[in-house]
């Protein structure tokens, strides 16, 4: 009799102990650790039509995206991890999710004048500085400044000479669930020193739910950008601006990604596919539609929004299966996209795009907004 009063109340407390998983699955114990010093959690934004998003503030990342399709069951459209080790660079080198900055995209050769004094930045891609160099924000503790069922805001204080970055800054960044299923992302930045900053969301989206079986190369693209800007065959933006007209950039009409995603063009050999900035027509507007993304196998669909120049579309050309993702999913070449609002690569050794530059007293803004929703 004694046996059987004791399983009882082993099992009650397990309960008590226990942590409920996401909807995604994902179990919030293994995203509790420390990197730095820092300790990392995960956090959880529910709205009242049941979507979920889970970010950790280990690199501000976007974990899951929970989101209906048109048969109203939910599905996770982004890539990631089931815990916060597999993030750290040490296992994966990966921006899956991640807030990036100081700089996003590249900058020639990592070098950079501001007010005539030169900075040597690290140099991780091609000899260029790629999203802020190896020791980037995709691989920090963003501190936890406030958290609520529908939002999270997470702060980062990065150092005069961050990866030789000048300038005391303290950047923020705001996630927003909204009730009509968008995660509305807001970026600011001050800083004590002339600096840049470009920040974005590096999220790799496979609208289908299945990134391990569904190629984006399926799926419908739609970039409101008249121009693009080429790159050499290091992945550097040449200066240039062209049109999109009679070349395989042009989605100024929805077509699938991959009618012409292998085509015997110089700038698709170049990108080795799609992974280029495109210059925006919607004139810094969060109201015009920059992008949407459509899976016709699930019927959701991706509006993004931004008050930003510029979008860089990568379609996943360097995944290649050697990576293994939420619930031992491998994640094959081309089987997601990232659509990443930005300032134009390189903008600060191209004086005549828009600047990046920010000084003290300035502050330094940025939004965007990935909107979900279903198409018959």
């Amino acid at each position: 009799m004694k046996a059987l009063t004791v399983l009882p109340v082993a099992a009650a407390i397990m309960l008590a102990c226990s942590t409920p998983l996401t909807k995604s699955g994902l179990d919030p114990k293994r995203f509790d650790s420390e990197a730095d010093g820092s300790k990392t959690a995960l956090y959880t934004l529910t709205n009242d039509n049941g979507m979920e998003v889970c970010i950790t503030n280990y690199g501000g990342r976007i974990v899951s995206v929970m989101v209906p399709g048109r048969d109203g069951a939910l599905r996770d459209v982004v890539l990631g991890f089931d815990n916060v080790e597999d993030y750290f660079p040490e296992n994966n080198q990966t921006d899956f999710g991640a807030s990036i900055g100081r700089y996003a995209n590249r900058i020639n050769q990592g070098r950079i004048t501001i007010d005539e004094a030169q900075y040597q930045l690290p140099r991780n891609n091609f000899g260029h500085c790629l999203h802020g160099g190896p020791a980037g924000w995709q691989y920090k503790v963003y501190a936890v400044e406030e958290a609520t069922q529908t939002s999270l805001r997470l702060r980062m204080d990065s150092p005069d000479g961050d990866s030789n970055f000048p300038g005391n800054v303290t950047a923020r960044v705001t996630f927003t669930l909204t009730q009509d299923n968008a995660i509305d992302i807001d970026y600011e930045a001050v800083t004590d020193a002339p600096t840049v900053i470009n920040m974005t969301n590096h999220s790799y989206f496979n609208l289908s739910g299945n990134p391990g079986g569904h190629s984006i190369t399926e799926d419908l693209l739609y970039i409101n950008a008249s121009s693009f800007t080429p790159v050499d065959d290091t992945f550097m933006t040449t200066g240039e601006i062209a049109s999109v007209e009679g070349t395989p950039f042009d989605f100024r009409k929805a077509r699938r990604i991959g009618d012409d995603i292998d085509s015997d063009d110089i700038q698709i050999r170049n990108g080795h596919g799609y992974d280029h900035n495109w210059v925006l027509d919607t004139a810094c507007d969060t109201g015009a539609v920059a992008a949407e993304l459509y899976c016709p196998e699930t019927g959701i669909c991706l509006r993004v929004y931004t008050d930003e120049p510029g979008i860089q579309v990568y379609a996943g050309n360097f995944l290649d299966g050697t990576v293994t993702g939420k619930g031992g999913v491998v994640y094959p070449f081309r089987h997601a996209i990232c659509l990443e609002t930005q300032h134009y690569p390189d903008t600060p050794n191209k004086k005549e795009w828009p600047s990046v530059v920010l000084r003290p007293g300035e502050i330094y803004r940025s939004h965007c907004i990935y909107a979900f929703g279903v198409k018959d």
